[in-house]
C-alpha cells in the first residue's frame, strides 16, 4: 500500500476487534507488563504508557530480558503476577526473538504480537497466547492502530470501546494542508522536535516519521530538562554558528500541559527567534489523549511525506535498515 493510502485508511485500523489464540493460557491478576518491541513496534506501548501511567507497563528496547531492576519480583505470588509481551510486527525481529526466548527459558508468562514470522510460529508450537495482526502490506510504523488496539487488548481491555470510537473521530485528509505546510517550512532545515514529557512519544513518533519516510536527520527533546542544558547549543556565536544554521524547531503545544511547561515553551520560543531560528508551534487539538495523540501524528505523516517530496526519496521503504539487516545476519 502506498504511503498516501496507509494515511488516509489509517482510521479504519480502529475497528479492528483483535483474537487473542489460546486465551486460556492468560492469567487473570496480570498487574505488571513487560513489551520488548523494536522501532514502529514499540511506538504503541509508549503512547499507552503516556496516556496512563499508572500502568506497571516498562518498554524493553533490546537483547535478552531488561536488567534485574525489571525482572519479575523475588516473591512467587508477583512473578506470576507479570506478563512479558514479544511485539513484532514482521515476525522476526531479531532483538524480540531473543527476549521470547529468554523468557521462555526462564518460564515466564508470555505473549506475542505480530503478523506472522518466527514470533507466530514460537507462540503456535509452544501453546503460547498470541495475537496475529492482518498483514495489511503496510510499514510497522502506519500499524500503530493496529498494534495499539492488540497491546489494550492483553494489557487494558476496558479501553478498547475508546479506541474504536477513534475510526469516526480522526480524520486524516483534514489534517494534510497543515502538514503539507510544515513540511514546506521545512525544506532545507533540520526539525527538531519538543514537547512536554507528558507527549514525549507523539514528538519520539513525530522524529521516526521524518527519519522513515522523509529520510532526514531529526531529533526530539521535552520540557522542562531542555531548558538545563540542550537549549544553550542553539546559543551559537560567530565561530561557531555554521554548526546550527540548519536547524528549526517544531513545538508540539498541549493546552493540558502544566502552566510552567507552556511559559517555557513561550520563553524558549523568542529566546530562538531572537537568534534566528524558525519555531513552528504545532497545536494538539481533540477531546481525549488520543485524539489529541493522533491527530498530531498524522499531521507528521502528511509534513514528512511532504519532505520525502522536497527531496525525491521513496517515502515507504527503509532500505538502509534491510541492508543492515542483511549485513548482522
Amino acid at each position: 500500500m502506498a504511503m498516501e493510502d496507509s494515511i488516509l485508511t489509517f482510521p479504519e485500523q480502529f475497528t479492528y476487534d483483535p483474537a487473542i489464540e489460546n486465551a486460556e493460557m492468560l492469567a487473570d491478576q496480570f498487574r505488571h507488563f513487560v513489551l520488548a518491541g523494536m522501532g514502529g513496534s514499540h511506538l504503541h506501548a509508549d503512547l499507552l504508557k503516556d496516556h496512563d501511567p499508572s500502568i506497571d507497563l516498562f518498554i524493553h528496547k533490546s537483547y535478552g530480558l531488561p536488567n534485574e531492576a525489571h525482572h519479575p519480583p523475588a516473591d512467587e505470588l508477583e512473578k506470576d503476577r507479570t506478563l512479558f509481551i514479544a511485539s513484532s510486527y514482521s515476525g522476526n525481529t531479531e532483538e524480540v526473538l531473543d527476549f521470547a526466548n529468554d523468557v521462555q527459558a526462564r518460564g515466564y508468562a508470555l505473549a506475542c504480537v505480530a503478523t506472522g514470522g518466527a514470533l507466530i510460529d514460537l507462540a503456535v508450537e509452544n501453546n503460547l497466547p498470541y495475537i496475529q495482526l492482518p498483514d495489511t502490506g503496510i510499514q510497522p510504523r502506519t500499524a500503530l492502530g493496529l498494534a495499539l488496539i492488540a497491546l489494550v487488548k492483553l494489557v487494558q481491555p476496558d479501553l478498547l470501546p475508546d479506541l474504536h470510537a477513534l475510526a469516526k473521530t480522526i480524520d486524516p485528509a483534514a489534517l494534510r494542508p497543515r502538514g503539507e505546510e510544515i513540511g514546506e517550512l521545512l525544506r532545507d532545515h533540520t526539525p527538531i522536535i519538543y514537547s512536554s514529557s507528558n507527549n514525549s512519544s507523539v514528538a519520539y513518533n513525530w522524529k521516526i516519521k521524518f527519519n522513515e519516510t522523509g529520510k532526514i536527520p531529526a531529533f526530539y527533546n521535552i520540557f522542562p530538562e531542555l531548558n538545563h542544558n540542550e537549549m544553550t547549543g542553539f546559543d551559537a556565536h560567530k565561530t561557531n554558528e555554521q554548526l546550527s544554521g540548519q536547524f528549526s524547531f517544531i513545538f508540539l503545544r498541549d493546552e493540558n500541559d502544566h502552566e510552567q511547561i507552556q511559559k517555557r515553551m513561550d520563553v524558549t520560543k523568542k529566546l530562538y527567534e531572537k537568534r534566528g531560528f524558525t519555531v513552528i508551534d504545532e497545536i494538539l487539538h481533540g477531546t481525549t489523549f488520543f485524539e489529541r495523540s493522533l491527530n498530531s501524528l498524522l499531521t507528521a505523516d502528511w509534513a514528512a511525506l511532504k519532505t520525502a517530496e522536497i527531496y525525491g526519496v521513496e517515502p515507504e521503504q527503509v532500505p538502509m535498515v534491510e541492508e543492515f539487516k542483511k549485513k548482522i545476519a
